[in-house]
């Protein structure tokens, strides 16, 4: 199924991490990328999973390795239920492994970056946004 992600004018990442200091990095990337969006933070899959039934959310940026399971298997779930495959989802992770790749292609994970790699352009990119703040 092909999916077109539109800009929204309310938008809102879900960050689903549970490293306190990734979470402040991956904000300030969401913030730069577009300083308008929303930012909802979930620390496990099972937060994350509440967040999406409460909030409509735009993009979700996590963490593979999360307390509760691993963030791709989240991405493959989603990908199964109309409400939620359309959510472009970005993986930034400490350690991208080849087993995780193919995970998350089955699920249309639309990036997978290490956290050192991973920046704005990567969220603009998802967004369609084609302006630049700074």
């Amino acid at each position: 199924m092909q999916c077109r992600i539109e800009p929204e004018t309310n938008p809102c990442c879900l960050i689903v991490e549970d490293s306190e200091r990734d979470q402040q990095m991956l904000r300030r990337a969401v913030r730069y990328a577009q300083r308008d969006i929303r930012v909802q933070i979930a620390n496990t899959l099972k937060d994350a999973r509440r967040a999406l039934i409460k909030l409509p959310v735009s993009l979700i940026l996590m963490e593979n390795t999360l307390p509760d399971g691993r963030g791709v298997e989240l991405a493959l779930e989603l990908s199964q239920h109309a409400r939620f495959r359309c959510i472009p989802v970005i993986i930034a992770t400490d350690w991208p492994s080849p087993f995780m790749w193919h995970k998350a292609k089955q699920a249309g994970v639309r990036h997978v970056v290490a956290k050192a790699d991973f920046g704005p352009a990567l969220i603009r990119d998802v967004l369609n946004i084609g302006r630049e703040y700074g």
